[in-house]
């Protein structure tokens, strides 16, 4: 499949998009919350413990604006794979709520081998208008490359030289695709292995969102005292396929505006870099 660089600009129909505090504690349970001690992170994955108020990962963002699709045409899903993640809070999300999103292509680059599609989406309040969020999606569709153009400049690498401050390794659950899946992610590359071995896969691999979602509860847990409200911002590159049932490990380094992040598996393999996160301002 060959895209023109003419698809940049493309934008969707607004669509309208409502979450209720169900959504919010399913997703964290499919990013891993509470699977080694369901005592903790309770106001991640409860709300009717005594004394904690039920909070929200900002990487739930996500699941709000995906809502909001762009037409690509009809790409094989075996050839497409999430590349980047942004995401961007004007505050805190609510446990429950609307918004109204929209998304727009903004870049087609060719990479030889393929194409990188970035889109960014907003997700504002429907009655006033006031932006909520937005987020950044990269992908890359393998075969769709050869249409020129200039490749903009890697963004630099944000983790310190230096040791990490908090290690966080965590074990994916076999079937930790097919739980997030629940959350409206459902690409077969992550669950049919007729797919997952046409992209070249031994087994259907897991959601890079999945990962970026552990991740942003390691960030949470080791810059936020597990106070996911304090995020502002977070940002990160997929750069290898995780498979459900490996081990993550998030190395996460302070920094003087919030943290910086990476995560490798098992054999020391880097999945997750140039990760990066940012905080509110205290009050």
């Amino acid at each position: 499949m060959t895209l023109a660089p003419n698809l940049a600009g493309t934008q969707c129909e607004p669509v309208n998009f409502a979450w209720e505090r169900d959504d919010v504690l399913l997703y964290a349970v499919a990013v891993g919350a509470g699977a080694d001690d369901p005592t903790t992170e309770l106001a991640l994955t409860t709300e009717d413990t005594g004394g904690v108020r039920t909070a929200v990962l900002p990487s739930f963002a996500e699941v709000i604006t995906r809502k909001a699709r762009v037409d690509l045409g009809s790409p094989d899903p075996a050839s497409l794979v999430h590349a980047e993640q942004s995401v961007r809070l004007a505050a805190p999300l609510p446990v429950s709520g609307w918004a109204r999103v929209t998304a727009t292509v903004t870049d087609v680059v060719d990479l030889g081998s393929g194409a990188l599609i970035r889109t960014e989406a907003h997700a504002a309040d429907p009655e006033t208008g006031a932006p909520l969020f937005s987020t950044v999606r990269s992908s890359f569709l393998k075969g769709a490359g050869g249409f020129g153009g200039e490749r903009p400049e890697p963004r630099p690498d944000p983790v310190p030289d230096r040791e990490p401050d908090v290690v966080v390794t965590e074990r994916t659950a076999g079937n930790q695709a097919l739980i997030y899946r629940l959350t409206g992610d459902r690409n077969p590359l992550c669950s049919d292995p007729a797919v997952a071995a046409r992209g070249g896969y031994d087994r259907p691999i897991l959601q890079g969102m999945c990962t970026f979602g552990f991740a942003a509860r390691a960030v949470v847990a080791a810059v936020c005292d597990g106070d996911p409200s304090r995020i502002a911002s977070l940002d990160a590159r997929f750069t290898a396929p995780v498979y459900p049932g490996q081990t993550l490990t998030v190395s996460v380094w302070r920094t003087d505006d919030g943290a910086a992040f990476r995560v490798a598996v098992d054999d020391g393999a880097v999945v997750v870099d140039r990760g990066s996160a940012t905080l509110f301002p205290v009050a």
